[in-house]
């Protein structure tokens, strides 16, 4: 499948399936998660297991397999000590995902991820500024360089890390997916991400944020790296500021750095349940993040099945 096939099985009215979560399923088979870098580490730590993941997501039922890249930009593995490692565990971890892939048979996207992660042990604000801005773009032409198929920036948060991520990722020609994250307020409302728990007010409402970031381009967006709750009514706002296919793909139990804790996880048939109402709404790019398993994808595919999108 060539990166230009996605977006024309897209348009023929394909729903695709993404895997499901890929650090948090390397927590949940043993992997350690590091203080500063959270999943980075794995990729050479514990190589076979995250190929043995990414197979798996495949024999779910995964058209699309994510790199384990989400914190491996190269200010992040600097704060744990790990810069000059920066592009042996890019290259690595995307060599995992084509090797699993070669090993299925199918044809099977890689997405390699990029993400406004920070390092665990700062300030919990997106980073920017120009050295930021430059490790972005090196992480998005190792990942181009090293074959994945489109990239999938991921837990978009506001517009300052956002435009670094994306000229990052677009610079390289390859289809970008947009990963916006939201939250709820009392009253059932998308707000930006975790704003209910911020001193400060955000800087824009979320229909502003997705306004803006419909702006920045790319060639499918959506909301993930967001609570099940959340992401309904998050897709339904970002649908009214995107013209472009929609994506979405939820997290399930939270977050206690540097592990995910895994207790009122929403069951595989719950969360298929749900993600039915996602493709109500014109989500064709579906599947899991964080606390999902392969479970939860194979739960997706028999749910979905061959089913179209809606006209």
């Amino acid at each position: 499948m060539s990166a230009s096939r996605l977006l024309q099985r897209l348009d023929q009215g394909e729903i695709l399936i993404l895997d499901g979560a890929i650090g948090t399923e390397l927590q949940r088979r043993g992997a350690p998660m590091d203080s500063v870098a959270w999943c980075a580490l794995a990729t050479r730590s514990h190589p076979d297991l995250l190929r043995r993941i990414h197979l798996d997501y495949i024999e779910a039922g995964a058209d699309i397999i994510t790199t384990n890249t989400f914190s491996t930009a190269r200010h992040v593995l600097e704060a744990a000590g790990l810069g000059d490692e920066a592009e042996t565990i890019n290259r690595t971890a995307v060599m995992l995902a084509r090797e699993a892939v070669e090993e299925s048979g199918r044809d099977i996207l890689v997405a390699g991820s990029m993400s406004s992660t920070r390092p665990l042990n700062e300030p919990p604000t997106r980073p920017i500024g120009e050295e930021v801005a430059a490790s972005y773009r090196e992480q998005a032409t190792l990942l181009k360089e090293e074959g994945v198929d489109v990239i999938v920036a991921e837990m978009m948060v506001d517009i300052p890390n956002a435009s670094l991520v994306l000229e990052g990722a677009q610079a390289t020609g390859l289809p970008v997916l947009v990963g916006w994250s939201a939250s709820l307020d009392d009253d059932g409302r998308a707000v930006p991400y975790h704003s209910v728990r911020q001193v400060e007010p955000p800087q824009h409402s979320f229909a502003g944020l997705m306004e803006r970031g419909a702006s920045l381009g790319g060639d499918v967006a959506g909301i993930m790296h967001s609570r099940v709750e959340a992401t309904g009514p998050a897709v339904d706002v970002l649908s009214q500021h995107w013209e472009g296919p929609l994506m979405a793909y939820a997290e399930t139990g939270w977050f206690e750095p540097p592990n995910w804790v895994f207790a009122d996880a929403t069951s595989p048939a719950a969360y298929a349940g749900v993600a039915r109402k996602w493709v109500d709404l014109g989500v064709t790019v579906i599947g899991g993040c964080c606390g999902t398993t392969p479970d939860h994808i194979a739960e997706l595919r028999s749910a979905l099945g061959d089913r179209k999108a809606s006209a």
